[in-house]
């Protein structure tokens, strides 16, 4: 069963939810709103797309668990920041609630990107506190709010949830990422802030598997997770939550968004996560 909000989210639904998992893809959205206005050429804002990551988390709800997409991009606003994550920089007009930047916004990608690639500005105008408001009311918020909701439901159905937060991330850094420019990345990284957005089961859980698969994985190095592990995961009351950050060298053409030989054998091999996953978590739950 599918439920989408047209342009903003799409939820599939298990036939049967046999197991206490929700995975989402909050960075994979492709459909640009007409209102975006951006000036930074689109090749370079379409950079920025997780593409292809929710057709990579496909079997999800074959293996009796949740998955959660966002269809629009991240570019636009982006899901998995707070609402006060923005550049006053940005807005022709004075925010009216509080603002606290870090060091997202500080690299120009924060609740609102100020930047489509570094030295390129995603912008050649200010934005207005009125349109900032209904991206943050019509897409950020709709999207947090139906990832809490799956995560409350699949909590107070089984007594304890496992949310897995999926992305994608560039085969090589550049000046905004966390290890500066330059550097090769891992198959994948798994972050789980340092180890309090989960229990370390779970987290060796993923990272022996993916190793196991023959993927070069580690944890918090370059990423640790932001605001939607943040969010679900509180592991002392059966919350356990992770982010997944894949080598879009594995599976796409960065500059052209195509799909690389690569994508149906990583998809197969997630495929198998999946369920490697979902089966730790029944097991768990049923004891």
């Amino acid at each position: 069963m599918n439920r989408t909000l047209p342009g903003v989210l799409k939820i599939q639904f298990p036939d049967a939810q046999t197991s206490p998992v929700v995975f989402d893809s909050p960075h994979s959205g492709t459909e640009y709103p007409d209102d975006f206005g951006y000036a930074a050429p689109e090749q370079l804002v379409r950079l920025g797309e997780d593409t292809f990551v929710h057709e990579l988390f496909a079997a999800v709800p074959g293996h009796g668990a949740v998955l959660l997409e966002a269809l629009f991009p991240r570019t636009y606003i982006d899901p998995n920041r707070t609402v006060s994550d923005m550049d006053p920089d940005l807005l022709s007009e004075t925010w009216p609630g509080e603002l606290a930047p870090g060091v997202k916004t500080e690299a120009g990608i924060g609740l609102i990107w100020r930047i489509a690639q570094p030295g390129v500005p995603m912008y050649d105008r200010k934005l207005t506190v009125a349109e900032v408001e209904a991206r943050i009311d019509g897409y950020h918020q709709p999207y947090q709010q139906a990832l809490t909701e799956a995560a409350n439901r699949v909590r107070e159905r089984f007594g304890a949830v496992w949310h897995v937060n999926c992305h994608s991330m560039p085969a090589v850094s550049d000046e905004r990422s966390p290890e500066g420019p330059g550097h090769r990345r891992p198959d994948f990284c798994i972050g789980d802030r340092d180890g309090t957005t989960c229990d370390g089961e779970f987290t060796e859980l993923v990272v022996e598997t993916l190793r196991g698969l023959g993927y070069q994985t580690t944890v918090n190095d370059p990423y640790k997770g932001v605001e939607l592990v943040r969010m679900i995961g509180d592991p002392a009351n059966s919350r356990h939550s992770l982010q997944i950050e894949i080598n879009r060298g594995l599976h796409i053409n960065e500059a052209t968004k195509d799909k690389t030989s690569g994508f149906a054998p990583l998809q197969a091999d997630l495929g198998t996560l999946a369920a490697v996953i979902c089966d730790y978590a029944r097991g768990k739950v049923n004891g």
